[in-house]
């Protein structure tokens, strides 16, 4: 989901202005045999350091919802250990999976043009694009997305939702709110799985900010010089992927390895992130993560990015620190938060650092 009239929510939800590029859909059409120069990647590398062979914690919400002991630990090492998890029997219902795997997949499909006309405007991150461009000389990655603010709902540019066919509207507000919905019951089980009580870890997530972003990451004749997204952690507290196929793409950093993250039928990828660091003063990790492409097949998903009730404060949990924990990171309002992410002097470094408290 890091991403929100424009200025204001832009810092408050982690945007930053996007200068428009070439769609790589369009590129990757024209069968080019060698990848354009801005996409070069060579520097970060993409074999020695990925390992094969293991696979994230799965986490059954229905054991949860039983009061199933076992689970909630799983769901405990899952949080501290790896910052992610496959959750199954999440109740999303099959059919709305069904639809928004489909209507994103017609999405990608339209022409360019039908796509422009969402295309993000200037001082906006929201609308069909590229992430983060800065710069003329930047260095991109191999994907497309649509981003679009979903609730609460008085977030919504009416540029882009009344563009969108009434029933891919449907849709998505369908998902959003079943993602809101499912932020608050995970919230809940990871305040039990801590044994604290604080309203930073479920009530400040029932009327908070959530967004989508549809991703498209096409083949590519040189895989291995490109990414698809870059690595990163989310700045978000919570994030829901949901893969539209079954090819493979998503990694996570485990240990300084890179691991896949198989896609799963009926399943839906969770990782924490930033936000959820910090509340947790550094219990639950927030996942650093990319997105590797390949040479046959294109991929797409969908992600949704689960944020705090703007008003509220971003910091350790005050049942945590209330234990005797001594605070590992600073208490800040929410758009003090946006504003050392957006403002962060070297974009490569782990904003988590700027939030530390210095020993």
């Amino acid at each position: 989901m890091d991403v929100e009239e424009v200025v204001v929510d832009c810092r408050r939800d982690g945007l930053r202005s996007s200068l428009a590029v070439a769609s790589v859909q369009e590129l990757a059409a024209q069968g080019l045999e060698m990848v354009p120069e801005r996409y070069i990647k060579d520097e970060i590398g993409h074999g020695n350091d990925h390992l094969s062979g293991i696979v994230v914690p799965l986490i059954d919400m229905s054991k949860l919802l039983n009061d199933d002991d076992s689970e909630l630990q799983k769901l405990h090492f899952a949080c501290k250990d790896w910052g992610a998890f496959h959750l199954i029997n999440h109740g999303v219902p099959s059919e709305l999976v069904r639809n928004i795997r489909k209507q994103t997949q017609e999405f990608f499909n339209l022409p360019l043009q039908e796509k422009k006309r969402l295309a993000q405007q200037p001082g906006d991150q929201e609308g069909y694009g590229h992430a983060f461009v800065t710069s003329e000389d930047q260095k991109l990655d191999w994907s497309d997305m649509m981003f679009l603010r979903t609730l609460p709902t008085h977030r919504r540019r009416t540029t882009f939702w009344p563009q969108l066919l009434p029933s891919f509207r449907e849709t998505l507000d369908d998902y959003s709110e079943n993602m809101r919905e499912l932020t608050v019951q995970l919230m809940k089980f990871m305040a039990k799985a801590l044994d604290v009580e604080d309203e930073q870890l479920d009530q400040n997530y029932v009327d908070g900010n959530y967004d989508v972003k549809l991703s498209y990451y096409p083949s590519c004749p040189q895989p291995e010089r490109v990414l698809g997204l870059l690595p990163h952690a989310d700045v978000s507290a919570i994030a829901f992927l949901l893969e539209v196929g079954d090819t493979p793409g998503l990694q996570a950093l485990k240990d300084g390895h890179w691991i896949d993250i198989q896609p799963m039928d009926g399943a839906i990828v969770v990782n924490l992130g930033q936000v959820m660091e910090v509340t947790t003063n550094g219990i639950y990790k927030a996942l650093d993560h990319r997105v590797v492409v390949n040479s046959l097949k294109e991929r797409l998903s969908v992600g949704i990015f689960g944020y705090p009730n703007p008003s509220a404060m971003i910091g350790p949990a005050k049942s945590i620190i209330n234990s005797g924990t001594p605070p590992l990171y600073k208490t800040i309002t929410n758009d003090e938060y946006f504003h050392l992410f957006l403002n962060r002097k070297m974009i490569d470094d782990p904003f988590i650092d700027n939030l530390k408290l210095k020993a």
